[in-house]
């Protein structure tokens, strides 16, 4: 018997069918990290406190390339996986190895890691997934597809072709209309990628109209302008050698169905290491208290390397975090309006 049979036979036997969560306002109750305290605030903060992910939505993330797309999807399925919840890797671009999914603590299972060619791939095999978990706990799961604009179709692939990918768009938006209530049931997440292209109107994502209506979050990422990479200085002999060890991109929620959207985060993504939140906490700090030097928590650092080795070597993460959460709020109590209840 499978899991979802089971899972049926016992709401039927105590009489506890669950309704389906609604689309528009997911449950709060649970949430995972993107691996960044500034962006989950950006996505969440303003109805939890330390922001987050909430399970049975759709999140696409796009964006030109070379911005962190992969890393973001990555952090999440690591957060996901951290909290007990199953993970599902879709990656028809042929990304994902080992080594790069254990840069972010991600174990990679070959039952649950696959590479669709098609976008009906896609979908029947999202219909068809069942995580291992329990689904009395209702941990949130997530399956990843990095990225969307990989994915064609059988019409494409034929010798008829689909020059201006119709086919594609209408069969995106037949899976979406199936799947998102199959993940608002589940408590899932579906994380995906996808990239921006030019076209007649204007700069667009692949995959037609579909992917943006039906996603409950929207994040575009840009690179930081102008300090769009991380630089380390090391003096080697007499020469100053620079290196660049990683990048700075805009996060920006385009559209939420969570909380408020159009807030920012720069997030910081260094190679070989993942997204260094510690980074972005202490850069965001100094800025928004326009210090002229990085606090960390009891101590004051005239450079981000010094700055990001103490929090590191006396253990400040967590207090780190806590600050920064705190002053988030603070201003953003700030733009709160202040108005009467609106006459009807």
């Amino acid at each position: 018997m499978t899991k979802k049979l089971k899972k049926l036979v016992r709401q039927i036997t105590r009489g506890t069918a669950e309704p389906a969560q609604s689309l528009t306002k997911p449950n709060m109750d649970k949430v995972v990290s993107t691996g960044s305290t500034l962006l989950d605030l950006a996505i969440s903060g303003g109805v939890r406190r330390r922001g987050g992910l909430p399970g049975g939505i759709i999140l696409e993330i796009y964006g030109p390339e070379s911005t962190g797309k992969t890393a973001v999807l990555s952090e999440i399925a690591g957060s996901v996986q951290s909290k007990g919840g199953d993970v599902s890797f879709k990656d028809p671009e042929a990304r994902l190895d080992k080594r790069y999914a254990e840069i972010y603590g991600v174990s990679l299972d070959p039952d649950d890691y696959s590479r669709p060619n098609t976008v009906s791939e896609l979908f029947n095999e999202i219909e068809n997934w069942e995580p291992n978990t329990d689904p009395e706990e209702r941990k949130i799961c997530a399956i990843i597809a990095d990225s969307l604009a990989a994915l064609t179709t059988d019409l494409e692939m034929s010798d008829g072709g689909d020059s201006y990918g119709m086919r594609r768009a209408k069969e995106f938006s037949e899976g979406l209309r199936k799947t998102c209530r199959i993940i608002a049931d589940n408590n899932w997440i579906i994380a995906c990628s996808n990239q921006e292209r030019q076209g007649p109107s204007g700069t667009t994502t692949s995959g037609g109209k579909g992917v943006p209506y039906y996603a409950s979050i929207r994040i575009r990422l840009t690179r930081l302008y102008p300090a769009g990479r991380v630089e380390k200085k090391k003096k080697i002999g007499k020469k100053e050698i620079k290196k660049i060890i990683g990048i700075a991109s805009v996060a920006e929620v385009k559209k939420s169905s969570v909380d408020d959207p159009f807030r920012q985060a720069v997030i910081y993504i260094i190679f070989g290491y993942g997204i260094d939140d510690i980074r972005g906490n202490l850069q965001w700090y100094k800025e928004v208290t326009g210090s002229k030097k990085y606090n960390c928590v009891d101590a004051n650092w005239a450079t981000i390397d010094k700055a990001i080795t103490y929090i590191e070597d006396n253990r400040l993460e967590d207090k780190l975090k806590a600050m920064v959460i705190k002053k988030w709020h603070e201003i953003e109590k700030g733009f709160r309006l202040k108005r009467k209840k609106k006459k009807r």
